[in-house]
């Protein structure tokens, strides 16, 4: 009798041993990690008050880092591995192991995202947090910890692959040099400002050619007289600002974006920190999955898809901005106009041609309708924390257009800038769509191993 009992016992234990719980999954699926992780990398790019273009590469390099450490677990998807310019093959999992593809994605994420920004003991905070959390789950530690392992090891990869991108050479570069030529930009009030990232045309692209690849018409030519296109325009940024509608004012807002924000009081000057145009696209990306209701690697791959847009933007607008180096509007009305005119929005510091407002909207509206398609109507949330109420759209496109035109209304651009950053952007946008494939063809169905 006892050792029947021996036996049963023995029987009951080991199955429990051998038992694995799988109940973790759904809950460390959760899209809303991915979500979160991207948010925080967004309040450090605040926080530290990257330019816009370098913001751009932040993301760019997070989301892809994102992306690639769940393909291996998805047959659906595809590596960007030779379709962005020098990636090479990634690490795999090993065959046969469990392991939790969230996990790895988001370690890779924040690991990524945590050697490009400045405050990283913040951001470790957050990363603890979500760590914790991804444990509460019920996830078997060693799952979660071969899950961290291949996390890490994507994330190294993607690191060693945005050493070579010539940024850090870029670091040392001669500052832009300053001419007395009226035609050209000069820093602009209040802070005056160096001219941000004028060599930003060296940083490797991640799908273009090259940072000309695209070049748009450039601005009309430069004149001081009345009867000429150049002054006309200029007059027309000068009378609408004096003219503005409430509606305008609220667009110009919205949409202003500028990490660079200076207020002065008295003798006392201090900046504002804000979301980078950027940073405003990915938060966009999170309202459309969130209202997609996509998954992780679904989400994963929107992510990826328009940072890579943005920051190919913003390369191949900067590399216009600092070939035309054209004059601003308020130093151009201030010298030949009004000597008091003050444009709604600060005009940040760096040459007017083309509008870069214009150019990575454009490509991230491009990118998102191929991605959730057309007349996705959406309410755009991002500014709510900084005190302005959300706007709604009827699609992508129009939201990229109405941010495009908030740069004439807020007196920071000519109206050609607009228009022409708006065709350069679509001009990326297109191609980012028509060179990366995330997806196979003709299987659309998420099937993950977590």
């Amino acid at each position: 009798m006892n050792t029947i009992r021996f036996v049963l016992i023995l029987v009951l234990v080991t199955a429990g041993c051998n038992h694995r719980n799988t109940d973790y999954q759904p809950a460390a699926s959760n899209p809303e990690f991915l979500h979160r992780s991207l948010k925080a990398i967004t309040d450090r790019i605040v926080h530290d008050i990257f330019s816009p273009p370098v913001a751009s590469r932040i993301y760019a390099y997070t989301a892809i880092a994102a992306y690639e450490a769940l393909v291996p677990f998805n047959r659906d998807l595809i590596s960007l591995a030779g379709q962005v310019n020098g990636l090479g093959p990634l690490p795999q999992p090993e065959t046969g192991k469990e392991y939790s593809y969230a996990v790895a994605s988001i370690q890779a994420a924040l690991q990524v995202g945590r050697a490009l920004i400045f405050s990283e003991s913040d951001l470790d905070v957050f990363y603890n947090e979500v760590m914790t959390e991804f444990r509460q789950t019920g996830m078997p530690e060693d799952v979660f910890e071969r899950s961290v392992a291949f996390g890490k090891a994507v994330a190294g990869h993607i690191l060693a692959w945005a050493d070579k991108d010539n940024y850090k050479q870029s670091r040392s570069f001669p500052k832009f040099t300053i001419t007395e030529d009226p035609g050209r930009w000069r820093p602009t009030p209040p802070a005056y400002m160096d001219a941000v990232e004028p060599h930003w045309t060296t940083i490797r692209p991640f799908v273009l050619d090259s940072s000309r690849q695209f070049i748009p018409a450039p601005p009309v030519p430069f004149s001081t007289k009345k009867e000429s296109p150049f002054y006309k325009a200029a007059y027309a940024v000068y009378e609408t600002g004096k003219n503005l509608t409430d509606e305008q004012r609220q667009i110009a807002s919205f949409w202003d974006c500028n990490p660079f924000v200076m207020n002065v009081h008295g003798h006392v000057m201090f900046a504002s920190k804000k979301i980078s145009p950027g940073g405003h696209w990915i938060n966009i990306v999170r309202v459309a999955c969130t209202k997609k209701q996509s998954d992780m690697p679904t989400s994963a791959e929107a992510y990826a898809r328009v940072a890579i847009a943005l920051a190919d933007g913003f390369i191949s607008c900067w590399d216009e901005k600092y070939r035309s180096n054209l004059v601003r509007p308020e130093t151009y009305i201030n010298q030949f106009i009004d000597e008091n005119w003050i444009p709604l929005l600060q005009t940040p510091p760096f040459p007017e041609h083309t509008s870069g407002h214009s150019v990575i909207s454009t490509a991230a509206a491009v990118t998102l309708t191929d991605f959730f398609g057309d007349n996705f109507e959406f309410t755009d949330d991002t500014e709510l924390e900084f005190g302005l109420p959300a706007r709604s759209f009827k699609s992508f496109l129009e939201a990229s257009q109405e941010a495009a035109i908030s740069r004439f209304y807020g007196g920071i651009h000519y109206i050609a800038a607009i228009e022409e950053g708006a065709r350069q952007g679509r001009k990326v946008g297109e191609w980012v769509v028509a060179n990366i494939k995330t997806r196979s063809k003709g299987n659309n169905s998420v099937a993950l191993n977590p």
